[in-house]
């Protein structure tokens, strides 16, 4: 067949194919224009998920007459001029396909007014028109653009998009996602005239963090540190949850590179490696990030829907952004946790609106716990914050209690409980002796000085030929982690000294499961991750076990350690090491002001 030329509209039709998904891609298209011009208000009103009609007005700069028919041309665009411009691109569109892609899939029709015209100017377009037939039209500073009957003209597309409520939750999760990039910009929704959402711009801490909580949920500020992170030339800022608030999927994971959403593998595995053990298994972090970088270093035009980037100093970024999540869920302290509430004389409790939700959840605020108690251990709470076990036991005199308080008893063997100026605390013993030598072992692996102390008597140690091989390769590994760990037969190895900070414990298993770790892990050239996982194993054999008896000096001297120790609030796979219960929580409890 002859080469020939393409119809206009078939052209703009294939555009569309990169460029309109459904109707949430014609949304997006549309909404990213409202913010090039400046929008401070935009207004989405749509009918029948978006078949039908996406209609979506701002009052940002507007379009002149004479660029109208501009705009509903392909690669006509005013962000742009040059390849340096597109290297530095600092707008939301640039390629000037979306109106003229749209236009070619629906009937579509855009009225603009710049604020120093007359009046507006409207014109139509279906993808088609050689020429357009420009009209006056009455409309406010602003452009509105009314898309109707998407794919009317492509019914094979049309027969793909899903049922109207699953397209308008895709609206909906669209312009939701889009409010938290922009904060200075108020939003109202409409589906089949029923306004769904209306967001007023925030321009304080306040207003954008009742933004966040409006959408993602007031659990999640209540349970969320604050960012603000800056190095080399880079900017991070936002909010990230407590490893304790994680989710079963990542669907609240929000990030912004220079205002525009994006998903990228660079981005998520610096988040990853930042939560790496401090999120239990199988659990997603939540957050809301922003970051800001010279429009020189990051290449937008990666992707036709701009949903992707590529970062031009890829290793530069991932390691600023792992720095930034790492360091701040490390500052993360129990006295940023506790509950600073008056004591309940200055401030009694009084009844609610609603008294019987006293016995229905008494845990109503997420802010002032950890984690939810299990009701064997809630029941126990309550029987010891009345008994208080062991009372012959008296506290430091200090004139200011300390973060977690002091021990008042060893629950089963296995809890702490602790006073406090507002409460009481719980404290899985393990969990959080585990967590304070690891980081401890950290610190000194790092250095390289990983105090040593010799055994009385050597133990020996049965392994398999393949485990001995493994020990004698990796004899200097073993050496900087504290273990004087020789070879003495095919299967047998003869354990001389250990980690200072271990202690007694069953070094036959420890250097059973340090092998397999090593085994399943490797070493290098990645030693550091692959060597945290090995020390958290180490300091699992080496923190006390459950059902040891502890003393109560034993059990202050852990709670003084936990609070001067990174990440204190997880253990090392990820679990709560600490629960608190204010006085106000206890009140509830026994109706107490009710």
């Amino acid at each position: 067949m002859r080469i020939h030329s393409l119809p206009t509209q078939l052209i703009n039709q294939i555009a569309a194919g990169e460029v309109v998904e459904r109707p949430s891609s014609v949304v997006k298209e549309l909404v990213e224009n409202s913010f090039d011009a400046g929008a401070g208000q935009i207004t989405i009103d749509i009918e029948q998920g978006g078949a039908r009609l996406i209609k979506i007005r701002d009052d940002g700069c507007g379009i002149i007459k004479e660029d109208l028919p501009l705009a509903l041309s392909r690669h006509a665009t005013s962000k742009i001029a040059t390849l340096k411009d597109l290297e530095q691109v600092a707008s939301m569109g640039f390629r000037g396909e979306a109106l003229p892609s749209i236009s070619s899939v629906a009937r579509l029709t855009l009225i603009s007014r710049t604020q120093d015209s007359d009046c507006a100017w409207k014109i139509n377009a279906d993808g088609a028109e050689p020429d357009f037939d420009i009209q006056p039209a009455p409309h406010p500073a602003g452009t509105t653009v009314d898309v109707r009957d998407l794919f009317y003209n492509t019914p094979a597309r049309r027969k793909f998009l899903k049922a109207e409520k699953t397209e308008f939750a895709h609206i909906e999760t669209l312009i939701k996602r889009m409010a938290l990039s922009r904060f200075a910009t108020g939003f109202t929704l409409s589906h089949n005239q029923r306004e769904i959402l209306n967001l007023r711009p925030a321009a304080t801490d306040i207003e954008q963090e009742q933004r966040i909580a409006g959408i993602c949920g007031s659990a999640f500020i209540e349970n969320s540190v604050k960012i603000d992170f800056e190095a080399s030339g880079l900017k991070l800022t936002g909010w990230v949850g407590l490893p304790t608030f994680s989710r079963s999927q990542q669907d609240m994971q929000f990030f912004y590179v220079n205002n525009r959403l994006i998903r990228d593998k660079l981005v998520s595995h610096a988040v990853r490696q930042a939560y790496q053990d401090v999120l239990f298994h199988g659990r997603q972090p939540v957050f809301v990030l922003y970051l800001t970088l010279d429009h020189v270093l990051v290449d937008v035009n990666a992707h036709p829907a701009k949903l992707e980037v590529r970062f031009r100093e890829g290793r530069l970024v991932h390691d600023f952004l792992f720095s930034a999540l790492h360091r701040s869920l490390a500052d993360v302290r129990p006295e940023h946790s506790i509950s600073r509430q008056p004591e309940p004389e200055s401030m009694p409790v009084r009844p609610g609106p609603d008294s019987k939700s006293v016995y229905s959840n008494p845990y109503n605020n997420p802010a002032q716990r950890q984690a939810s108690l299990p009701l064997h251990v809630e029941e126990a709470v309550k029987t010891y914050a009345l008994l208080y076990p062991q009372p012959e036991q008296k506290q430091p005199q200090s004139r200011e209690t300390p973060p977690l308080g002091y021990a008042i008893a060893h629950l089963h063997n296995i809890y702490i409980l602790s006073e406090t100026a507002t409460g009481i605390i719980l404290v899985d013993a393990h969990a959080a002796h585990e967590r304070v030598i690891y980081e401890r072992l950290k610190q000194q692996f790092q250095t390289g000085s990983v105090p040593s102390q010799p055994l009385l008597l050597p133990v020996k140690i049965k392994v398999s030929s393949t485990e001995a091989d493994l020990a004698e390769q990796e004899h200097e590994f073993f050496s900087s982690l504290g273990f004087e760990l020789n070879r003495s037969g095919p299967e047998t190895l003869v354990l001389h000294s250990t980690p200072a900070l271990l202690g007694s414990t069953d070094m036959d298993t420890l250097i059973r499961d340090v092998l397999a770790d090593i085994s399943e892990h490797g070493l290098s050239p990645r030693l550091q991750e692959q060597s945290n996982h090995i020390l958290s194993t180490i300091a699992c054999h080496g923190a006390v076990r459950a059902h040891r008896r502890l003393s109560i000096d034993e059990m202050n001297a852990l709670l003084r350690d936990m609070e001067k120790t990174e990440r204190a609030g997880q253990c090392n796979h990820g679990r709560p090491t600490w629960i608190e219960l204010s006085t106000r929580d206890l009140d509830k409890f026994f109706l107490r002001g009710q």
